[in-house]
């Protein structure tokens, strides 16, 4: 049951925000920032400095909320069972890896990988991944999603890399079940403009809305 919890819970925020940062402060402040605007799913990378402990105090501050907390950029199985025991709620890969994959079956929590082609879908399909990540985006067009329900009617994409607010509609009337955004929503951060990340997932909330 808990995986199908962890599920609905990620497919009810309908928008994750991909966290990247150079420090563990900066990557709170971004995440921060994101959930006041009302965006409630935080895929925090793998590529921030101590993901772990970032991603422990993520859950722990938002404890008890709607806000659902990840782990992105996951390459190898140690990384995954280091977010799991941080309190990672999902785990996100930019590929499929079968090893990571186990770790998160073992655990019970969702395994997002990165897919392209059919036989990337087949295969996550497989080792009892129940979303996957269209990645990137920006390289795909939301009519992908209907050709890759062709062969996998079952199939729930999550979109990743150049979903915006001018296309998120455009991909959720296509089928996605969620959708990943990155430098649409957390670009501001660069200038450290978390006010204008605020806005921004505003923003996307609006799109939602509409979309659903």
């Amino acid at each position: 049951m808990k995986r199908a919890e962890l599920l609905q819970k990620l497919i009810n925020v309908g928008i994750v925000s991909v966290v990247r940062a150079d420090s563990p402060e900066k990557a709170m402040k971004i995440a921060d920032a994101v959930i006041a605007g009302g965006v409630k799913g935080i895929e925090l990378t793998y590529t921030v400095p101590h993901a772990d402990t970032v991603i422990a105090d993520l859950v722990k501050k938002y404890a008890g909320t709607d806000t659902v907390i990840g782990a992105g950029t996951v390459l190898e199985s140690v990384s995954a069972r280091l977010a799991i025991i941080a309190g990672a709620e999902f785990i996100v890969s930019p590929t499929f890896d079968a090893e990571v994959a186990k770790m998160c079956n073992l655990y019970q929590v969702p395994y997002i990988p990165g897919i392209f082609t059919p036989h990337e879908a087949q295969e996550a399909l497989m080792a009892g991944s129940e979303v996957v990540k269209l990645f990137p985006g920006s390289m795909a067009t939301p009519a992908a999603i209907k050709e890759y329900r062709g062969p996998f009617p079952y199939l729930n994409v999550m979109p990743s890399g150049g979903v915006n607010v001018d296309n998120l509609e455009a991909w959720f009337k296509a089928g996605a079940t969620v959708v990943g955004a990155g430098g649409g929503l957390v670009g501001p951060a660069e200038n450290d403009d978390f006010a204008g990340v605020t806005e921004n997932a505003e923003a996307y909330m609006a799109a939602l809305e509409r979309a659903r």
